[in-house]
């Protein structure tokens, strides 16, 4: 699993982070993000590699493929 902090970064880095991590092959992402945008970001970046967004407590989230 890899851990990303973007806590303090503005979208769109938070899943532009995301997004490299699942294209270089990993398997599941947890991402802290405190950027109000960063769920609908995070969510669009996911899905459009194939991958599930969750929700695992506010400002955290994991996607998985």
């Amino acid at each position: 699993m890899i851990h990303i902090d973007a806590r303090g970064m503005r979208c769109p880095w938070p899943a532009i982070r995301l997004a490299k991590a699942l294209r270089d092959g990993a398997r599941v992402v947890e991402i802290e993000a405190d950027d109000p945008r960063a769920g609908g970001e995070l969510a669009n970046a996911a899905a459009a590699v194939g991958a599930r967004l969750a929700v695992v407590s506010e400002g955290r989230f994991r996607a998985e493929r």
